[in-house]
This record gives structure tokens, C-alpha cells and sequence, in this order.
């Protein structure tokens, strides 16, 4: 059984995730509401990801001389404070500015949650809790997906964000009268100094580009479903349930990575088979043999995301592992979390260049295939890394 802080801290992510999530199904509102066009609809979608793509691994730093603790409550409080700020604005320009705000906020949640469960979780359940920790953002979106259209047909979108502000700045509450205080690292280096300890390390580095090439093509596959199915004649809220359903699939895989590699499993295995199932799903769902069988090409994308979930599970346990130091955790989850996005940014316009150029999506495999591939690679040196980590815990232990 976890104890109480660090599912606190894993509900936390949760609501976080919430904020990534709520806008997709609100924009047909916001759209009629402030005469936001789809121009501005994309920039809406891609605030949050454009601050994490260049400023998280700054984040990360600033949180490990913040305490993560503190860092983490004060995320909570910024995004529940410009949700709630968000219900009221008028203008399309002031709930932009409000979106930045809780990107910065989310950004302070993900850097900082995971060191704080490794400090605060045994590490014999270390991995299982990461992986619960891995499902943060597909349980998030996926709720949002289900509960937020029939939320908006009822009481508007007003309401919808200011419920999920509430709802942030309770946690925001919980987290601080029942997770303990950390201890705040004191250290006399510069910024620059801790990042070059960060960014000269192997680790944070390949687990940061594996988490890249899996974000990127999770994103493209996972965000463009709503539009194949459209073409395809399924609209209204079966296509609702059969996204949100999709998303929900990778929490199948968080879960089960974090039991793996307690059962002995090795990360190179649970890295090659969640990249495996997700070459595997791809290319299932997308080659023209199966375009006659539109819901084998459905379970093929439940098989790619929940196979998928494999990843990140996997290299949230390898990242707070894989730092350099104590002083480095937070700030080896903010470069992992800024090339997360910075995948998650490119990938989408990526597939959609690739599919214009040939005239549909019968060569999406072509991407997700190669950022599978590159994936299998990275897995090898991130075994061998963690091996040698192990090796040497072990010798400073006998010593």
C-alpha cells in the first residue's frame, strides 16, 4: 500500500493534467463565446507545451534550490488561481495569458512531484509508484476528454474552468497539511554550474531524447484521432468516448511497467516491448490492408498507447535514478520534461506535413517507426548506465 503523501502527490499530477486537458473539448465554446479562431485555438493548445519546451530544465533548477515540496504546492496554487482568473475573462488575449500562467504552474508540478515521491516512497516501491506516476497525464486528459463535454453542454465553460481551479487549489491544501516538508538542499554552485553537472551526465540526457521520440509520436497518433474518425463518419460523443478511451489505455501500461520492474524486469525489456507494441499498433492502424476494418484499426491504437505506456513509466523510474546528485533530480525531470515537449510540439506537425505531402495517413508508420527504432537504440545505453549505477550502489554499500 502507498502511503497517503505519495498518493496525494500522484493525485496531484492528475489535476494538473486536468488544465492540459480541459481546453480540446471546451473550444467549440470558447470559440462562439470569444470569436476564437483556429488560429488561436492551436496557440491555446500549444502554450503549455511551449513553455515547457523552453523553460523546464530552468524550472527544474530553480525548484531544487526551491525545496520540491514548496515548488509543488506553489505550481498547484498559480494553475488553480489562472483557471479561476480564466472564468472570468472577456477577451481571448487575457485566457491566453492565463493559460502561460498555468503552464508555468504545471511545469512547477512535473519537475518536482517525482523527487519528491523518491524521498518520501521505500525504494523497493520506488518503481511500482513511478509508474502510477507515469499515468499522470493520459488519466488527467482522459477525464477530462469524458467528463468535459457533458460538464460544458450543462453549465458553460465559465463554470468548467473555475470547478477545475477550485478543485487545483484543494489539492493545493491537501499537499500542504499532509506531505511532510522536505529538506532544502543548500548548495553555493551557480545555476550554471548545476546545469553543466545536469547536461554533462550521459543519463538525464538519453532519458530525456527517449522520452522525445515517445512523446512525439504518442501526441500525433493519440491527437489526430479525433479527426480520422470524424473523416470516417463518427462524430458526437461516441468519438468522445472512443479518444478519451484511447488516452486511458496508456494508464494500463504505467501501471504494469512500475510492476515489471519490481518483479526483476529489466528497463532495456520494458523499453523494447512498450516501443515494440507501439511500432506494432502503428503500423496496423494506419496501413491500407486494415482500412476496410475500422475498429481493428481502433484496437491497434488502444494497443499502441497502452503498449506505449510502457515508456514512460519506465523512464520516470530511470530519471530520478540516472541524476547526477540529489541536487540534481528536479532539474534532470526538467530536461526530460522540456524535450517531452518539445516532441509532443513537433510531432503532431510532423505526421500532418508527412500525410500532405503523400495524400493521406498510409505513411504515419514511417514516422512512428523511426522514432520506435531510435527508442530501442537509447534503451541499450540506458541499460547499461543503470547497471553500472547499480554496481556501484552496491560497492559504496559494502565499502
Amino acid at each position: 500500500m502507498l502511503l497517503k503523501p505519495a498518493w496525494l502527490i500522484l493525485g496531484a499530477g492528475g489535476v494538473a493534467a486536468l488544465h492540459v486537458g480541459k481546453l480540446a473539448p471546451a473550444l467549440p465554446y470558447l470559440q462562439q463565446a470569444l470569436n476564437v479562431d483556429w488560429v488561436a485555438a492551436g496557440f491555446l493548445l500549444s502554450l503549455v507545451q511551449l513553455a515547457g519546451m523552453l523553460l523546464a530544465v530552468f524550472m527544474g533548477v530553480w525548484t531544487d534550490s526551491l525545496g520540491l515540496r514548496r515548488s509543488l504546492v506553489t505550481g498547484l496554487v498559480l494553475m488553480g488561481l489562472a483557471s479561476v482568473a480564466g472564468a472570468l475573462v472577456t477577451q481571448a488575449t487575457w485566457l491566453a495569458l492565463t493559460r502561460a500562467l498555468e503552464g508555468f504552474g504545471f511545469l512547477m508540478v512535473v519537475v518536482s512531484a517525482p523527487g519528491l515521491i523518491r524521498r518520501l516512497v521505500p525504494p523497493e516501491r520506488l518503481s511500482q509508484t513511478m509508474g502510477f506516476w507515469g499515468a499522470y497525464m493520459p488519466s488527467g486528459t482522459a477525464l477530462a476528454l469524458l467528463v468535459g463535454p457533458i460538464f460544458l453542454a450543462y453549465f458553460g465553460w465559465p463554470a468548467w474552468w473555475l470547478v477545475i481551479g477550485l478543485i487545483t487549489l484543494w489539492m493545493a491544501w491537501q499537499i500542504a497539511r499532509h506531505v511532510p516538508t522536505d529538506v532544502v538542499l543548500a548548495s553555493n554552485k551557480g545555476v550554471v554550474h548545476r546545469l553543466s553537472i545536469t547536461l554533462g551526465a550521459p543519463g538525464p540526457w538519453l532519458a530525456a531524447f527517449s522520452f522525445a521520440v515517445y512523446s512525439g509520436q504518442w501526441m500525433a497518433v493519440i491527437g489526430f484521432l479525433p479527426t480520422l474518425y470524424g473523416l470516417a463518419g463518427v462524430t458526437g460523443a461516441l468519438l468522445g468516448v472512443l479518444t478519451a478511451t484511447a488516452a486511458a489505455a496508456n494508464i494500463v501500461g504505467n501501471v504494469a511497467s512500475g510492476r515489471m520492474i519490481g518483479r526483476g524486469w529489466a528497463v532495456r525489456s520494458n523499453l523494447w516491448l512498450g516501443f515494440g507494441l507501439m511500432a506494432i499498433g502503428s503500423s496496423l492502424a494506419f496501413m491500407p490492408l486494415t482500412e476496410p476494418w475500422p475498429w481493428l484499426r481502433y484496437g491497434a491504437v488502444l494497443l499502441f498507447s497502452a503498449g506505449g505506456g510502457l515508456v514512460p513509466g519506465t523512464l520516470f523510474y530511470l530519471a530520478v535514478r540516472l541524476a547526477p546528485g540529489e541536487h540534481q533530480v528536479a532539474t534532470t525531470l526538467g530536461w526530460v520534461q522540456q524535450l517531452s515537449s518539445m516532441g509532443q510540439f513537433a510531432g503532431p506537425p510532423l505526421v500532418a506535413s508527412i500525410a500532405v505531402h503523400v495524400g493521406g495517413w498510409q505513411w504515419t508508420p514511417l514516422f512512428t517507426l523511426s522514432c520506435c527504432a531510435l527508442g530501442a537504440l537509447m534503451a541499450t545505453r540506458l541499460q547499461r548506465l543503470f547497471l553500472r549505477l547499480q554496481a556501484e550502489s552496491a560497492y559504496g554499500a559494502s565499502a
